[in-house]
């Protein structure tokens, strides 16, 4: 009876590794059937990610309007906000790029000059990835609406189907919940609460991130308008949509106004500086808290770490979902964690 029970055990240890072997060695190709079939669902999973997080937005209207006038404002305001951000962008990223390669040039060569230094062949690599950058942005603005439709049919088609996504997903968003909801009871309700404890995880980190947005568009436009940076507006809307990048965001806002203020003047540059040391302080020790609350309440450190790995793993797509990722993870241990300890018990027990 024993060595038939161990005979049993070995087959299937020897099964397992037989098969850790063959997806191992063809782990290219599995890579790649993947990458295929995330390429195709796509516009579809950016469509529904982009429904759910503004379903609560769809919610607090619906409170004050019918839901079909509330789900029209919120993919109507949608739409204005990015051709609208595009269209207030690029333009001013354009003339904002010319001055800061010419500014480069000249910062680099008296550093040269100052301290003796050959920074030839870097200046002409940073030169040559600006100029670069430069003339596709001008691409871009100096094309007329055709020439960028026949360039692009395949990013355009992908964005329609996305759009189309996002729209059916919004409207049938409670519907689709309900549904999901009924068969998660119907088949086990302990997955039921496991799936209704990472929803409301990362519904009130969504919340709490389109109002920190929203407060971090008007907070800096604001601050940026009233030193007289020029760049005000375009500063504010890189705030805000940088607040997705949780630490590293702001920072990158902070260096390009910085920067930009320069190009400008020396009353500039310290009435920058001052808003970009100061302000990241209330925002993270007072604004944050008040608006996320204590239910996303994150280590600082393992939410760099978190971005870090994210960032390694995936680049700027990464970085982006790093935080919601562990948030679900966490929220997974907790709720399994009293399993969990059963389970440790039962295997030294067994031991």
């Amino acid at each position: 009876m024993l060595n038939n029970k161990l005979n049993y055990r070995i087959i299937n240890l020897a099964a397992l590794m037989l098969l850790l072997y063959i997806g191992i060695t063809n782990i290219g190709l599995w890579w790649g059937i993947f990458t295929k079939i995330v390429s195709v669902l796509a516009p579809f999973i950016v469509g529904f990610a982009f429904a759910y997080a503004l379903t609560p937005l769809v919610r607090f209207l619906d409170k004050k309007l019918p839901r079909g006038m509330a789900v029209i404002i919120v993919i109507l305001g949608s739409v204005l906000i990015v051709f609208g951000i595009i269209a207030i962008t690029l333009p001013l990223l354009y003339d904002q790029l010319s001055l800061l390669i010419k500014m480069i040039i000249e910062v680099l060569n008296n550093f040269s000059d100052k301290f003796n230094i050959n920074v030839g062949s870097f200046e002409i690599k940073i030169t040559d990835y600006l100029t670069g950058t430069l003339k596709e942005i001008g691409s871009v603005t100096g094309s007329t609406t055709m020439n960028v439709l026949s360039k692009s049919f395949d990013f355009i088609g992908k964005f329609i189907v996305g759009f189309v996504g996002f729209v059916y997903f919004l409207v049938d968003m409670d519907k689709i919940r309900k549904s999901f909801k009924d068969l998660l009871k119907s088949n086990s309700k302990r997955s039921f609460e496991y799936v209704k404890c990472m929803d409301v995880e990362i519904t009130n980190y969504l919340k709490g991130l389109e109002i920190f947005m929203v407060i971090q568009l008007f907070e800096y436009s604001f601050l940026f308008f009233i030193v007289g940076h020029p760049n005000w507006l375009i500063l504010g809307i890189l705030a805000c949509i940088t607040t997705v990048i949780p630490y590293f965001g702001g920072l990158i806002t902070n260096i390009i106004a910085i920067i930009l203020a320069s190009v400008v003047s020396l009353p500039l540059v310290i009435a920058t500086t001052i808003i970009c040391l100061i302000f990241p302080q209330l925002d993270g020790y007072l604004i944050s808290p008040k608006v996320y609350g204590k239910t996303n309440n994150v280590n600082p450190l393992i939410t760099i770490m978190a971005v870090s790995v994210g960032g390694t793993l995936a680049g700027i797509p990464g970085i982006i979902i790093a935080l919601p990722i562990y948030l679900l993870i966490r929220t997974t241990y907790h709720f399994f964690k009293k399993d969990l300890k059963k389970g440790m018990n039962i295997v030294k027990e067994t031991i």
